[in-house]
């Protein structure tokens, strides 16, 4: 049986995840307020491989707001919970810092390490416009799973539920709904390091960078570190209920990604069409992201999803 993970909470600021028998800090979950330009929210930075390697970035300087894995929004209702500069229909992106809200930590209701190897962390988070209204609730639960040494990977999942809290419908947007080409970017988020600019982009069936804009059950981004020899892989997978929205039928995903001049990647769920939340109704999505040394195949890749359930 597995080491249990150790958890340390510096509370009002972090929780940090440490694989015991390698000491490496396999991520921090951060949720302390950050400045109100960049559109304050809970992140992961920084993410690590089993051998130490970090596989996320923090505050580049092309966008402060970029920070490791993150939930976003980057056009809801008219505001940006994104961060930075607002992206206007006619009229390209501009400064409206009336227009940038926040997502805020509530509490953690569970913060937990078991014997078998898995964290849980499951949070409740508020999101704001820019006076402070609240628009909507979120509960979070973050995990840790299959954390194998002698392969040199493991998996994180992230589940959000966000349900609507306003007396009138939420409207989710991106850049693309709004006008811009080739920038479906919403949802959940990864900026990845500088490295890996030019990174090897992949799904089942396709590869580079024509993947943008298409659907598929998993994308998988490979680079080339600094500092030390080698690569990393993640694969970003979406679940299938993520394409379905209540009784009002499917709103299917869309991945935006990038390898030049920048690493990202995000399962849009508004990438071309407005996801449209009523009253009271509740978005549910479920993610998982593997982290694992090395440059990972097709052939890798779709026999450790067919062999690892979540």
């Amino acid at each position: 049986m597995p080491e249990a993970l150790r958890v340390v909470h510096a509370h009002g600021d972090r929780i940090t995840v440490t694989e015991p028998a390698t000491g490496v800090e396999l991520f921090s979950y951060v949720y302390r307020p950050e400045a109100a330009w960049e559109a304050p929210k809970p992140y992961l930075h920084p993410i690590r491989t089993l051998s130490g390697a970090p596989v996320t970035d923090y505050r580049p300087n092309d966008h402060r707001w970029h920070k490791g894995l993150q939930m976003t929004a980057s056009h809801l209702s008219g505001q940006n919970l994104w961060g930075g500069n607002c992206y206007v229909r006619g009229e390209g992106y501009r400064a409206l810092p009336e227009r940038v809200g926040s997502m805020a930590h509530v509490a953690f209701d569970e913060v937990t390490a078991r014997e078998d190897g898995t964290v849980t962390l499951a949070e409740r988070l508020t999101w704001h416009p820019y006076d402070g209204e609240l628009w909507a609730d979120e509960q979070r639960r973050v995990e840790v799973r299959d954390v194998d040494t002698a392969a040199g990977s493991w998996a994180l999942t992230w589940s959000s539920a966000i349900t609507n809290r306003r007396a009138e419908p939420l409207r989710f947007g991106s850049p693309t709904t709004h006008g811009r080409e080739l920038a479906g970017y919403t949802g959940l988020f990864w900026r990845g390091p500088r490295a890996f600019r030019d990174g090897r982009v992949l799904t089942a069936d396709a590869e580079g960078p024509q993947i943008m804009g298409t659907q598929a059950p998993w994308l998988a981004y490979s680079g080339e570190h600094d500092g030390v020899d080698g690569h990393a892989t993640l694969v970003f997978e979406h679940a299938e209920e993520n394409d379905h929205l209540g009784e009002r039928g499917g709103h299917p995903a869309h991945w935006f990604v990038r390898n030049e001049p920048f690493a990202a990647v995000a399962p849009s769920f508004a990438y071309f069409d407005e996801l449209v939340l009523e009253p009271g109704e509740t978005l549910s999505r479920r993610y998982r992201v593997v982290v694992a040394d090395g440059r990972w195949e097709r052939e890798e890749i779709a026999k450790y999803l067919a062999e690892h359930a979540w």
